[in-house]
């Protein structure tokens, strides 16, 4: 059966030189960054997938929006122009730039949470988790169980599981539940998309208990398309409509934009008029981690590249394209029946390294072996979403087990072609076909305290 390849809403005017390495000086950079793919440089990558974060490419009109950027220290135009756009999408009183998601974090959190305080999420990414717990407070996943099972096609796996959300609110309470963050889209779930209803419930859930919501929002583009295209009552509601209703159920919104608003840098955090009260915590916090709130942390140039990427991501063509590569890959592993978190999500395919390498304990992380292997075959490099990057209990020091052990194929915005997406399919399959001869994992020789998997150190253990 023919997969369809939906063509690119843009024509490209720039192009940068790849190079492709030979296995054996493949073999080389992975000894020399210690088997972490993070250690490499990007120029020893042929096809870059180990994020989607600030590597998507800028259009014509962000370039000259740079050339544009007023650099005054405190109320430079480009930051009312960017206040003014996140207002107009988001419907929100008060947005201050950052310069990424974690600053917005780091500005937001210590503010709502402290030690004995728990934060419920339909589940929480690496640094999102590593906040929280700097702040003093502990991390509960509640996703919905059909996230569980990679194998099923069922829409909205990125949910909350909204039963069990209210089982641990009666068990906690409000005193010790210092905030509910919805992931959109949900990110280690494999870029599963949260419904609308989904929004709906847990916002009035929530809202009983007198518990804050905070949406991460840093793919709240692709996860309104998903809303659009298969929730019931949206199929003729402007993308812009959906955006400005998911986060009317949120108090706060957390925002990397280096993925849907497609920067290379940048960062908002949000907040509705009914939390004005921190407001002038969140100021603070910023001119002392970031810098004077009507910049936080960026440039002129990089705001008004933001205000302009802020609108070309919620473009339906845009959008379109940008979900449908997803499905020409994931098509093209479901044709060598090679299992993913299905169906394809929004910014990436999550393999299920898991099913490919069963013979691979978590303790061996098999996401880290499968995405040194893609780099071993043809130098593409991708990142463990499992067991290593879930590192350890904060209390306890043992090795945490992953609900999923994956490899993520983040897909930069605008950069990779068809023939790209080919030459990954093809290299995983070969992978497949050799899978029963990588007989073990690997062993950390040296990890970092928190979000080890950027630092760590590793080396394979002998069959």
């Amino acid at each position: 059966m023919a997969i369809k390849y939906f063509p690119e809403p843009f024509r490209i005017k720039s192009v940068e030189p790849l190079r492709m390495l030979s296995r054996e000086e493949r073999e080389a950079r992975l000894v020399a960054a210690k088997y972490n793919l993070f250690g490499l440089k990007g120029e020893d990558c042929y096809i870059d997938l180990l994020t989607d974060s600030g590597t998507g490419a800028m259009s014509a009109e962000q370039w000259a929006g740079i050339m544009r950027g007023d650099e005054a220290y405190a109320g430079a135009a480009s930051y009312d122009k960017l206040v003014g756009t996140a207002r107009d999408i988001f419907g929100y009183d008060y947005v201050q730039p950052v310069h990424q998601g974690r600053a917005a974090e780091k500005v937001l959190f210590p503010l709502l949470l402290s030690s004995g305080k728990v934060a419920i999420s339909n589940m929480f990414f690496d640094t999102t988790r590593a906040h929280v717990e700097l702040a003093g407070a502990r991390c509960i996943d509640c996703v919905v169980e059909a996230a569980r099972r990679p194998a099923d096609r069922a829409s909205f796996k990125g949910n909350m599981d909204v039963a069990r959300l209210e089982q641990l609110l009666r068990e906690y309470g409000p005193e010790r539940v210092g905030l509910i963050v919805m992931t959109i889209t949900n990110n280690s779930a494999g870029g599963q998309p949260v419904s609308m209803r989904n929004l709906r419930e847990v916002s009035a859930l929530a809202g009983r208990y007198g518990i804050p919501v905070c949406i991460d929002a840093a793919r709240y583009a692709e996860n309104a398309y998903f809303i659009q295209r298969d929730e019931t009552g949206y199929q003729d509601v402007p993308i812009s409509r959906i955006v400005r209703e998911m986060f009317s159920h949120a108090d706060f919104f957390t925002m990397s934009a280096k993925k849907d608003a497609i920067v290379n840098m940048g960062g908002l955090l949000g907040v509705r008029d009914g939390a004005s009260g921190l407001i002038q915590g969140i100021k603070a916090n910023c001119i002392s981690y970031e810098g004077f709130y009507t910049y936080g942390g960026l440039s002129g140039r990089d705001m008004e590249a933001l205000a302009i990427g802020l609108r070309e991501g919620i473009d339906e063509n845009y959008l379109r394209y940008r979900i449908g590569q997803m499905e020409y890959l994931g098509g093209l592993l479901d044709q060598a029946d090679i299992a993913y978190q299905a169906p394809a999500g929004g910014h990436g395919i999550f393999v299920d390294a898991a099913a490919l390498l069963p013979h691979i304990h978590y303790t061996e992380y098999p996401g880290q072996v499968l995405a040194i292997e893609l780099y071993r075959e043809a130098g593409i490099r991708s990142c463990d979403i499992g067991s290593y990057m879930l590192g350890n209990d904060p209390d306890t020091g043992e090795q945490l087990q992953a609900s999923f052990e994956f490899t993520r194929l983040a897909i930069p915005r605008r950069v990779y072609t068809q023939a790209h997406l080919d030459v990954v399919a093809e290299a995983l399959a070969e992978i497949k076909h050799r899978a029963h001869q990588i007989r073990r994992g690997y062993r950390i020789t040296w990890e970092p305290p928190i979000l080890r998997h950027f630092q760590s150190s590793l080396e394979p253990i002998a069959a």
